[in-house]
């Protein structure tokens, strides 16, 4: 089954340094249809204005993915973890069984735009931890890189839960495609651009949500940025 999930039917948080859309349940928006996917808990898209950001705040028992699309990203927590993250790079935060942090757009003056991804980790009570890498252009240049996966195989970070998240910047008139073994699902997200997916154009923030589907092909109408999580359904 295919379901898509049009950008504008997004929630949505506005403020003066903040333009966050919501693909699942987050804050004050709720929508029974999109609580969660699997493990996939939240993927919001957030746009933050020269120097602002979130201020110290908890979170604990969640897997937490930041993937900044342009801009750069100042990020710190109470393990200690402290780091700029630029376009292209992943950090993975797992917060376990209690952590703080702070994020802030590093520049007083430009822009900033990155996703934020939560997912439930397979077991609760982790110890708190912080992973960061980049990830160059050339190599998710029309493939499918994996940047985080549970085994943390190649030069993917660790998950803390049966997932995997593979990202792609695809040139215009190129494919990729992605195989779903028995009882997983696919997530897929336009970051940029303009792709065809089964029986699907979409552009920037839009998704599709895949259940029992053998895999997926994605081609490029433009130059685009794609996300794609694929995640167990099992217990969800």
């Amino acid at each position: 089954m295919i379901r898509i999930q049009k950008a504008e039917a997004r929630g949505r948080t506005k403020t003066s340094w903040l333009d966050s859309r919501h693909s699942f349940s987050f804050g004050q928006y709720y929508d029974e249809e999109h609580m969660h996917f699997g493990p996939l808990r939240v993927l919001n898209d957030d746009v933050v204005q020269g120097g602002g950001g979130f201020p110290t705040h908890p979170h604990r028992e969640m897997e937490i993915l930041t993937y900044v699309v342009y801009g750069t990203l100042e990020h710190r927590d109470s393990t200690g973890g402290h780091g700029v993250i630029r376009p292209g790079e992943l950090q993975r935060m797992t917060a376990g069984t209690g952590i703080t942090h702070s994020e802030f757009n590093h520049s007083q003056t430009e822009e900033l735009r990155f996703l934020q991804v939560w997912m439930f980790p397979a077991e609760e009570g982790l110890t708190p931890g912080y992973e960061q890498r980049a990830f160059p252009r050339e190599a998710r240049s029309n493939a499918l890189l994996p940047v985080g996966a549970q085994d943390g195989a190649g030069d993917a970070l660790t998950l803390h839960q049966d997932a995997e998240m593979l990202v792609a910047h695809l040139d215009a008139g190129h494919s990729v495609e992605h195989s779903f073994g028995k009882g997983r699902g696919g997530y897929l997200f336009v970051i940029d651009g303009e792709v065809e997916a089964p029986g699907h154009r979409m552009r920037r923030g839009d998704a599709l949500l895949l259940t029992d589907e053998e895999g997926i092909r994605i081609t490029a109408h433009e130059e685009s940025e794609i996300v794609l999580f694929d995640v167990t359904l099992s217990g969800f």
